[in-house]
C-alpha cells in the first residue's frame, strides 16, 4: 500500500492496519525460519509499510498536540 492510500485512511483504521501488518511480519519471519517463504522481498515491503503508517501516526499526533497548545 502506498503513502497516498494510507493518507486517505482515518487514524483508527491506520492503527488496526498497523496491527495487521505487524502480525503479517511476524508470520513472514516465522515462514523464513521454517524455510517456507521464497519471496523474501515481502518482508522488506511489510517493514516499509509499517514505517509509513508509524510516520503518519506520529505526524497526526504532533499536529494534535500543536493544535491543543
Amino acid at each position: 500500500m502506498n503513502l497516498v492510500e494510507l493518507k486517505q485512511k482515518p487514524i483508527s483504521e491506520l492503527r488496526t492496519f498497523l496491527n495487521e501488518q505487524r502480525e503479517l511480519l511476524r508470520e513472514l519471519e516465522f515462514q523464513v525460519r521454517e524455510g517456507q517463504l521464497k519471496q523474501l522481498h515481502k518482508i522488506k515491503l511489510t517493514k516499509k509499510t509499517i514505517a509509513r503508517i508509524l510516520t503518519l501516526l506520529k505526524a497526526d499526533e504532533k499536529n494534535t498536540t500543536e493544535q491543543a497548545a
